[in-house]
């Protein structure tokens, strides 16, 4: 790729390329393939001036041999383009909202006062149209007092004052559509399934090419754990498929040969080919994606009350303008009382300011489905944390080996591993690979295994029954014991450990003992979200009562439940709603996924489980829990915004109102002030939120 520098500091380039024009779907892909690159910090594209401006660290020439090596037939095959992108979206309105004001401009300057009167009367019709339509319905909404104030400053022959009015009008409506679709867009984005790449059969094996490649007709492979990414018939294999992301049922299905598979569904077990019969973009989790764009389900409580009450306040502001005409008998000040309402500011700005929170949110890698999830956070009197992967950090290690009944320590890790080796959880990976650090090889020597979910494994191994799991299933479902005369060993088992307890012929064999380190910020950050006004905060775990108290006791929580399955957590976050609580869920794994649907909102941990991730309202980056805390931060302030913007729209407005009704402003001076406090209080919903760092210092230190 051509370009030519044009300026650059430490860290910083600015280019411009070699060509007259870029569309935003180049602009998108340049983008893509430059933020791919191992030294980009931050891309931006200018598709207008087709210039970059790339952060970067490492090694400049490294950079600049990136771009020049840059080719779009390249990055059209390695670069798959999200379905919903926003630029295009954004230069469409902007070029209305230009197209428009130079209109307006070139009309009043240029035009002859007959032309420019038989314009507005043109312009007029939508509006008088919609005003009757209101009244042929008995609704007295925002447009019958639009079309009124139109009309009755055209019938006195003030068509300046129709004009400003109606030109105010279309461009909020403008603003407002325009707020509304890019609103929709960062909806469906967060919605997306973000699957980059898919493992295609071919005749030559299995290709990892970009989900942009696949068509229909194609073969491709999906494996456990895997989020389905197309819509598709399965060819081959077998498939245990959890469709709680599409039907809201929790049982997963069995999927064999000739069974149709949605995208956005969720491979628990198992793996199968697949034919695509919907490309990228045309599935039916797109189409329920564009449904819940069309519908208010995602708006938050304070969204819906803006528009109610803009809706109840028309019938006052048209009560109050009659009255005014009544008690004055004059038009100009019953205009101005017509001229003001409330619904653009409260239905324009509060969608905003959720938008707002949302984009912040996102700079901090927290992604919220809706903003009634924002409302919960900053309700939540209760947050509920799930130990493995959310407190911890998920990578489990074999810390020590305890043999019981005489056995040997390496021939029972040997043991555990072969029965351990045929399941994917964290746990069973950290006693496989223990056994492969200490050389211990083994061949298949037990019979078929049985796998019980949240339980453990059972097999037979020389005509003896084993049995490896928690101390529930090994002890009171199966009910073994532990060898005469070591009670006493047992009952001295390390507390700071998971153990996981190894059964042979009803008698238990060994304990392993499986550490899994604490993440480093998760006491301080329960310390912060207490000092922000968390009432309460709980941990659930399947270890047992005594490794669970000893990790709480580290954390600092203020309650804890041991040994849970994961309906006991569902039904524990239920009880808590049903008690008053506003209840929030944070959890990672597959079996958090009924407590994380049951809670006010649930949060997931980016790299946890699929189905964990698609069944959350909102997903943190797994880098840190301190996300927790601007998640939070952003939730409080942006209600403090909310509240805010509902005193100045009320306020402000009413003000407007009481001074046109004394005749000191007309009409065309009160639609701009309305239309003006509109726009400004738009722009402060859009605002960036203050910032969380000083907050989060001050709680720390305690002043």
């Amino acid at each position: 790729m051509n370009a030519t520098i044009l300026h650059e500091s430490r860290g910083r380039i600015r280019i411009r390329l070699q060509q007259r024009r870029m569309t935003p779907e180049q602009a998108d892909q340049l983008e893509a393939w430059l933020q791919s690159r191992g030294w980009a910090k931050r891309i931006t594209v200018h598709e207008r001036t087709c210039s970059v401006i790339a952060y970067y660290s490492g090694d400049r020439q490294a950079v600049l041999d990136d771009i020049r090596r840059f080719s779009w037939k390249d990055a059209e095959k390695n670069v798959s383009l999200p379905v919903h992108s926003s630029r295009a979206l954004n230069r469409e309105f902007e070029e209305k909202l230009v197209g428009k004001i130079v209109m307006k401009a070139a009309c009043t300057l240029f035009l002859p006062s007959p032309l420019r009167i038989a314009r507005i009367l043109w312009h007029m019709i939508p509006f008088v149209r919609r005003g009757l339509r209101c009244l042929l319905q008995r609704r007295i909404k925002v447009d019958l007092l639009d079309a009124l104030s139109i009309s009755i400053s055209a019938f006195r022959g003030d068509f300046g004052t129709a004009g400003a009015v109606m030109f105010l009008l279309e461009v909020g409506e403008l603003l407002e559509e325009w707020t509304r679709k890019k609103s929709m867009e960062d909806l469906a984005r967060c919605m997306s399934l973000n699957v980059d790449r898919v493992w295609l059969r071919t005749a030559q094996g299995e290709v990892l090419v970009p989900v942009s490649q696949v068509r229909p007709g194609d073969a491709i492979v999906v494996r456990a754990g895997s989020v389905i990414p197309m819509d598709g018939i399965v060819l081959e294999g077998e498939a245990t498929v959890n469709q709680a992301s599409l039907t809201g049922e929790s049982i997963p299905v069995a999927k064999r040969a000739e069974s149709a598979v949605y995208a956005g569904t969720v491979v628990e077990e198992g793996e199968c080919v697949l034919e695509v019969k919907q490309a990228s973009g045309q599935s039916r989790y797109d189409q329920i994606v564009h449904m819940i764009e069309q519908s208010e389900q995602m708006k938050s409580a304070a969204e819906s009350k803006a528009t109610h009450l803009a809706d109840k306040l028309v019938p006052y502001t048209f009560f109050g303008s009659l009255l005014s005409f009544a008690l004055t008998r004059n038009v100009a000040r019953a205009l101005s009382v017509l001229m003001v309402d409330f619904s653009c500011a409260l239905k324009l700005a509060m969608p905003l300011a959720v938008l707002s929170a949302m984009r912040e949110a996102g700079r901090a890698h927290v992604t919220v489905k809706g903003g009634k999830f924002l409302e919960a956070v900053a309700a939540a009197d209760t947050i509920i944390f799930d130990k493995t992967g959310t407190l911890t950090h998920a990578c489990p290690r074999v810390a020590k080996v305890i043999p019981f009944g005489g056995n040997n320590e390496n021939e029972m890790l040997r043991l555990a591993a072969c029965l351990e080796e045929h399941f994917p959880h964290s746990m069973a990976n950290a006693v496989v690979e223990e056994a492969k650090r200490q050389g211990l090889t083994h061949e298949e020597f037990h019979s078929k295994v049985e796998y019980l979910v949240a339980h453990g494994i059972v097999s037979t191994v020389d005509s003896e029954r084993v049995l490896i799991g928690s101390a529930h299933f090994v002890f009171e479902d199966e009910g073994c014991k532990i060898p005469e005369g070591e009670q006493e060993r047992f009952a001295m088992l390390p507390e700071e450990y998971s153990h996981l307890f190894l059964a042979v012929g009803g008698q238990l064999a060994a304990v392993l003992c499986i550490s899994d380190p604490l993440r480093e910020e998760a006491a301080d950050v329960l310390r912060v979200l207490r000092n922000m006004g968390v009432k309460q905060t709980v941990m659930l775990t399947g270890d047992s009562q005594r490794t669970a108290a000893a990790i709480a006791a580290q954390l600092g929580v203020d309650e804890f439940r041991a040994e849970v399955l994961p309906a006991d957590k569902a039904e524990f976050v239920a009880r808590l709603r049903k008690e008053g609580h506003t209840v929030l869920m944070v959890g990672d794994g597959i079996n958090d996924s009924p407590a994380l649907s049951e809670a006010d909102a649930g949060i997931a941990i980016s790299d946890g489980a699929a189905l964990a991730r698609e069944i959350a309202d909102i997903t943190i980056a797994a880098d840190s829990l301190w996300e927790l805390v601007e998640l939070r931060h952003v939730a409080m302030e942006l209600m403090r915004r909310i509240h805010s913007n509902y005193r100045f729209v009320i306020g402000f407005n009413g003000a407007l109102i009481a001074l046109g009704v004394m005749g000191i402003l007309p009409p065309a001076t009160s639609a701009t002030l309305h239309n003006l406090s509109t726009l400004g209080v738009s722009l402060r919903s859009m605002s960036p939120l203050p910032k969380v760092q000083k907050n989060v210092d001050t709680i720390i230190s305690g002043d």
